[in-house]
Formats: C-alpha cells, structure tokens, sequence
C-alpha cells in the first residue's frame, strides 16, 4: 500500500523546494504546456527504506488574489482527503499570517497527521522564531532549510514513523487487484458497473488501511478478483481544473493500490495528455497495464480502422508498446468478459518466473550472434543471465564491462526477452552487472 504525503502552504514558502529535495528532484508529472506554478508535481520518495508518494499541491493554484485562499483551502481539503500525512510548510521570515492560522484551524479539526514545517530556517536567530509557529495549535514542528537542507532528517524519521504499517493481509491471497484509470468521462463508472452487473450481492468490501481506496472482491465469470474502487471523484465542481487535480490524486492512490491497470479511452476523442500521463504514473509505478478503448460502438469503421487504432494508441503511449487492447463497450457490454480476462492475464505474466538454466540456454546464444558493440576496441562479454526474485520481472546480464552497456542493446535484450516469453502488459527491468 503507498502511503501519500501532501505538501500544503502558501506561495513562495518553499512548497517546491521540499519537494524536490524529497524526491531527490525527479521530477514528475509537469504539464509542460501550463508553466511553472501549474507544474503537476507527484513524485516517490524514499527514508531508511520506506517508500512513499510526494504530491505538491502547490501548482494547483490560479494566481489571483479574489480566487486565490478559495483555491487553496480547496487544496487543503483535498489533500485531507486523499493523503496520509499532510505537511504544512509555513516561512520563518513572514511570520504566521491570517492566511496560516486559516489553514491551520482547517488541518486542526480534520485530525489528520499534519507536521508543521518551519521552512527558511538557516541561522540560529531563526531556530528561537521558529517556535512561534506552536501558537497555531499544531504539535509537531520542525525547523528546516529546504534550500541546504538542514533539518530534513530529522523530519523524515519522523515522518516514516507516522506512517501506517503495511498492510499485508490481503497479499497472501494472490488474488489480483484490478482498477479502472482514465479521464473523466472516458466511462469508467459504467463499465465498471458492467463488470459487476447489478447483482450486487457478489461484492465483499474489505477495508483497506484508508476509507478512500475500498477493495471489492468479486467472484465472477470464473474469475476471483478485487476491484479497487475509484469511482469516488466527486461530480464536478465550479472549478474544471479542481476536477482535473482530484482525478489525478484519485488515480495516483488506485494505481499504487493495485496489480493491473485498465487504462480507459474515449475512442471519440483519441488519445489525450491526460491519458499518457496516467500511462506513465503506470509505468512509473510498475504495474501491469491494459488499454481499454471504450465507446469503439460509435465509430464509423472500415476493415483497418481497428488496426490503425490500436497502432497510433501504441505510438502515443510508447516507449512502453507490449501490452493488450480490448475493443469494448460498456453500453453493449461487449467484450467485458475479454477485458477481465485479459488483465487477470496480465496479472500473470506480472508472476512469471524462468528458470536460470532455461534463460541461459535461449539467450546466451542470441547474444553470440548479436554481441553488445565493442567500444573503444574493448570487447564486452555477457557470461550469464538470471531472474531477481523481485516483484516486477527483473533481469540481470553478468558481463565484464556493464558501463559499456547503452540503452539501445538493454532494449535488445528486453524485446529478445518478451519475444520468447509472455510479459505482454508487463514492465520488464533490464540490470546489467559486473560479474
């Protein structure tokens, strides 16, 4: 289960700074079209081996004063509901201000685990003005410097102390967990509603650690599976952009949630960037992936048109390219049946575990034929493959110069790999080490 930290805070106190010192600056979901303050910023993060996810919901804002407290104590709200810790930056240099002590009255009665971050702290004068920021009635406080960096320990042991314990149980069933991503609209309540039919008495909701992302156990068609219920963004508000902010926190706590993701698209619309973007929150998270085409029923086809879809989706959605496309229609519940199938097939190839001896004997002899090119007059020699034993199929190549070893002879052996094996929807890590 990801835990999900939100930053929370007024402007220019800091927001972004954090959170790439958090994230180590790997940047994460930017929307490039909109500029600097509306950088989408959803990051992972990890502190004496605890993962989580970093949302900065300082992007969210549009800049100009009457909107401007509404739009963020929305943000505030927000990320009460949807994270697990909140941390509320303040700035050392300005003092508590009207618009603090609001979001502090908020964050004090949604009791939630909120740690006070006293940021621009940088000198000792501003170690004793630091603890001002008690008078707003939140306990923990932490004087950092999220430009040097001071401080940042100490809040991040903490911080991993507050979070939830894993929550395993269910893990023992290897049952797979299925969720239904897309943008709004692209139909994703109604074809969840096909899979589970009205006979509502199948679902079993067990609670996850969070209200917010409800597992449903379904046995159905044969098969046994949990949905993880996404269905929950709320109708739309005034806002557009709120809407398009909820949907991405929404899906970021599914996704992580989940074993396989059916990714949904509006054959009326295409291909969007809100689509490849939730492919790669996808991706990055290492989950099997589906696309589902959806409303493909109101298209005016001609005999290629399916192929021709199917290729442009591949295009937009690469550099990731092997996995399934369902045609389906939640209206005529078309291939519904074929989509479960397909992720529960996902979810196994996501299982699949070769035999070191059976790895060696297909591989090593394709890499004979078609080395690693020699660099400097120096040849590289790979000795022998096995499979790690981690979650995502994972591979290790032993050769004697892994540094000489370049992106494009990785995506050889990656697509050697799944030409011989099914990982079809599946990431695949290629590690070349030193033997």
């Amino acid at each position: 289960m990801g835990n999900i930290v939100a930053i929370v805070g007024r402007p220019n106190v800091g927001k972004s700074t954090l959170f790439n010192r958090l994230t180590e600056t790997r940047q994460a979901i930017v929307d490039e079209s909109s500029g600097v303050t509306r950088d989408r910023l959803y990051g992972k993060a990890t502190w004496n081996g605890v993962d989580f996810s970093i949302i900065d919901t300082g992007g969210y804002a549009t800049n100009s004063d009457d909107v401007f407290e509404e739009e963020i104590r929305k943000q505030v709200l927000i990320a009460i509901e949807e994270s697990d810790i909140i941390l509320f930056v303040v700035d050392v240099t300005t003092g508590i201000t009207d618009y603090d002590e609001g979001v502090a009255e908020i964050l004090r009665r949604s009791r939630k685990k909120v740690m006070v971050i006293v940021n621009k702290v940088d000198n000792n004068e501003r170690i004793a003005e630091a603890s001002y920021f008690y008078a707003m009635g939140l306990e923990s406080l932490y004087p950092i410097s999220s430009i040097n960096g001071s401080g940042t320990g100490d809040f991040l042991d903490d911080l991993v102390k507050l979070m939830p314990e894993k929550y395993e149980e269910e893990d023992t069933l290897n049952i797979p967990r299925l969720t239904v991503v897309g943008r709004p609209n692209a139909g994703k309540s109604s074809i969840i509603n096909a899979f589970i039919g009205e006979d509502r008495n199948i679902v079993t909701p067990i609670s996850g650690t969070t209200r917010d992302s409800i597992y449903t156990r379904y046995n159905k068609f044969g098969h046994d599976f949990y949905l993880v219920d996404t269905a929950g963004i709320r109708k739309k508000s005034k806002v557009n952009e709120d809407l398009e902010f909820y949907s991405v926190m929404r899906a970021i706590r599914a996704i992580e949630n989940s074993d396989v993701c059916l990714l949904m698209i509006d054959a009326t619309r295409g291909i969007e960037s809100q689509d490849q973007k939730i492919s790669q929150l996808i991706q990055r998270n290492k989950k099997g992936m589906v696309v589902l085409v959806n409303k493909w029923d109101l298209i005016d086809k001609d005999t290629n048109s399916t192929k021709e879809f199917e290729e442009l989706i591949r295009s937009e959605l690469a550099p990731f390219t092997d996995f399934p496309i369902v045609f389906t229609s939640a209206i005529t519940k078309q291939r519904i049946h074929k989509a479960l199938e397909t992720a529960v097939e996902v979810f196994q190839n996501k299982q699949l575990k070769i035999s070191t001896s059976v790895l060696n004997d297909e591989l090593l002899p394709l890499i004979e034929n078609y080395p690693p090119p020699a660099i400097k007059g120096k040849y590289i020699k790979i000795k022998y493959v096995t499979q790690l034993p981690t979650s995502t199929p994972s591979f290790a190549f032993f050769c004697n110069l892994p540094q000489y070893i370049k992106e494009p002879y990785k995506r050889f052996l990656e697509n050697k790999i799944r030409e011989k094996w099914n990982f079809k929807g599946v990431q695949i890590n290629i590690f070349i080490r030193q033997k």
